[in-house]
């Protein structure tokens, strides 16, 4: 693939999804201790591949292994504060790392009899291993996923102590300290659902992700984004948008994909004139929207089908439409802006060429053999290993990238490193999943829902977007999801909404809260990347995102809109909607063949709104107010009136 000619990232910015996303210090090993774990990293991997496709082991013994072996690297590479030294590995924590490794090799000896004894008895030992090993995940997460979803889970380790205290829907009857933490360290809290998902789905897809980097296929998926469209007016910001739909689909974290594209886009989009705000919310809008688009969706997607039952096939063939309907936005949001201030693309000549580009397309196969895998009935771990042998022999088409045995080495290291994160998260969120499950106040809650919300199923929804979204604000999306799952899913199930329509409900907020200030992962990586002010570039970034704000509550109204139904009403709403979600970026921003004045503006909001509304009368009324303001503006501005806008850039010149 060719070389781009882009400007490096700001100077020091970060540029890794560990100093955007991670809380912690990020240790840099040397010497014997970086060799050490490098092999860890290898082993670690492999372990997993292995065992998921070749040599089964009982599941609980697998979950243990998964989250000592995650802690024991988690705690080499991690240090415990920010200002802590960052070369060698101290010894407090080679004694934490031990203590993690020696509670995981408790669960895999004891096996039977902790099986034997789950919720009824526990033994001292049990006891001892139980409060150390969840303490242990408490600063586990801390180092990885931040403070906040620690202080979550360590506030409803004290609800299990202080409910037999607490008034009203807050009361239980409490729980003997050795029971409550034998229960937590065990398969109905931390070994629970959530990180049986991390021992599965999120490692093999992890590690499918780490082939196409290292195959140089998501270099590819970049490349390729810039040789079609970054020629195009707005271009670069274009490039962002595709390159969100094809990197994201395999990256699954809206920070990952913030780094790996935003080092080309970002210097791109200001180099044609974008302002920094813009061109970083623009980035951190489409990166978000890589953990909504099939066929790797965010990790919180395949605890969703564990939870529910749903085959991840069908949640991921049910995220086709809504995705496209956030791209459409994201790409009419990039034209609209560049042609009402006047932006230009990249000069062809700057540009990589499109035929050779073409002539290594055999580079999407991997994505296309993991949609295959998918579609032919295969498990998600499965079809993930089918996916990383397509990158494997897709590798060897071109000699310039072929993948040896240190390049397949270096792949199974990086899969380890970017897990990390997750299997911490999935631990945390194990706990506070066994105290909703134990104390019953996930029920509660949920019929404290129903009273608030009375018969009103759009009521209980609006509950539940302000929930989900503030619970985005300090933590990953997978933990906001799966706490969400467990609290509020339950009652809107209970009103009657579709398991589906609720858990998508719920997923698609937990991803937007990483644009949605005031704290926002992904636009403030972009930010950092852009040297943008982080609150603008998050407002800027909502605008973008507006129209997936409000898919959600279509779909509500009618599942068509995620492909429950006949083809033929499938069609006629996700045609409505495009076009409905086109309009609403004409509102907001400001431009349909001409500036619009606040009255047409808001006129279009509303007929956008009816466009995307799932109803035959609203869609009429939508369609013909729309077409109306259109041929107004044709009428006032004549047909282009945005070719007659200077670039800002060549004026300049």
């Amino acid at each position: 693939m060719p070389p781009m000619s882009a400007t490096p990232p700001a100077t020091g910015a970060p540029e890794t999804p560990s100093e955007l996303e991670f809380s912690g210090a990020q240790r840099k090993l040397a010497g014997w201790e970086k060799t050490l774990f490098y092999w860890l990293c290898v082993g670690y991997t492999a372990f997993h591949l292995i065992v998921l496709n070749v040599w089964p082991i009982d599941s609980l013994a697998l979950r243990a292994v998964h989250l000592g072996g995650g802690s024991v690297i988690g705690f080499a590479f991690f240090a415990w504060h920010v200002g802590a030294a960052r070369g060698r590995i101290p010894w407090h924590d080679w004694v934490l790392m031990a203590v993690a490794a020696a509670c995981a090799g408790y669960v895999v000896v004891e096996l039977e009899g902790l099986q034997f004894r789950a919720g009824a008895l526990y033994t001292p030992a049990d006891f001892v291993v139980g409060l150390i090993g969840t303490a242990l995940v408490l600063e586990f997460s801390r180092r990885l996923a931040g403070l906040a979803l620690t202080m979550i889970a360590g506030a409803f380790l004290l609800y299990g102590f202080v409910g037999p205290w607490l008034p009203g829907v807050l009361y239980h009857k409490g729980y003997p300290i050795g029971f409550l933490f034998t229960y937590i360290f065990s398969d109905q809290g931390i070994f629970g659902v959530t990180l049986e998902v991390s021992s599965t789905f999120i490692i093999m897809f992890t590690a499918f992700a780490a082939f196409l980097t290292k195959s140089k296929a998501g270099d590819y998926f970049n490349y390729l984004a810039v040789a079609l469209v970054g020629w195009a007016r707005g271009g670069p910001a274009k490039v962002a948008v595709v390159s969100g739909i094809l990197f994201g689909s395999i990256s699954g974290s809206s920070v990952a994909n913030v780094v790996a594209s935003g080092s080309v886009t970002i210097p791109m989009m200001r180099r044609v004139g974008y302002d920094r705000a813009t061109a970083g919310a623009i980035e951190a809008t489409s990166s978000a929207g890589g953990q909504i688009t099939p066929p790797v969706m965010g990790a919180g997607a395949f605890i969703m089908a564990e939870v529910t039952g749903i085959p991840y096939s069908t949640i991921a063939l049910s995220a086709v439409i809504p995705c496209l309907l956030f791209y459409i936005a994201c790409y009419a949001h990039c034209d609209l802006h560049a042609v009402r201030n006047g932006l230009r693309g990249v000069p062809r000549n700057e540009l990589p060429a499109l035929a050779p580009m073409l002539k290594q397309i055999y580079m999407l196969a991997p994505v296309i053999v993991l949609i295959v895998a998918f579609v032919m009935g295969y498990s998600g771990f499965r079809a993930a290993l089918l996916g990383m042998f397509g990158a494997l022999i897709a590798s060897w088409l071109d000699a310039r990238y072929r993948m040896g045995p240190r390049a397949v080495l270096d792949a199974l290291e990086l899969a380890t490193k970017d897990c990390l994160q997750l299997v911490a998260v999935c631990a945390a969120a194990g706990i506070i999943v066994g105290i909703i499950a134990l104390t019953g106040i996930g029920g509660r809650f949920s019929s404290l829902v129903l009273a608030i919300a009375g018969q009103s199923q759009a009521l209980a929804l609006v509950f539940t977007m302000i929930v989900v979204t503030i619970l985005g604000m300090g933590m990953p999306t997978t933990a906001a999801y799966a706490i969400a799952a467990a609290v509020v899913a339950p009652g809107l199930i209970r009103m009657g909404i579709p398991p589906l329509v609720a858990h998508m409900f719920i997923f698609y907020y937990a991803v937007l809260s990483a644009i949605t200030p005031p704290v926002a992962v992904a636009s403030f990586a972009a930010a950092s990347m852009a040297r943008a002010d982080p609150w603008k570039t998050s407002w800027i970034a909502v605008k973008l995102g507006l129209a997936t704000f409000i898919v959600p509550f279509m779909f509500f109204a009618s599942p068509a809109l995620i492909g429950q139904g006949g083809w033929l009403e499938i069609a006629n709403v996700s045609l409505s909607a495009a076009f409905g979600v086109f309009m609403l970026a004409c509102s907001t921003e400001g431009w349909l063949n001409g500036p619009l004045p606040m009255a047409l503006r808001a006129a279009l909001f509303a007929s956008a709104i009816g466009l995307i509304h799932p109803e035959d009368i609203s869609t009429v009324i939508g369609a013909a107010v729309a077409l109306s303001i259109w041929g107004y503006q044709r009428w006032r501005h004549g047909p282009s009136p945005g070719d007659k806008i200077p670039s800002p850039v060549l004026a300049a010149r």
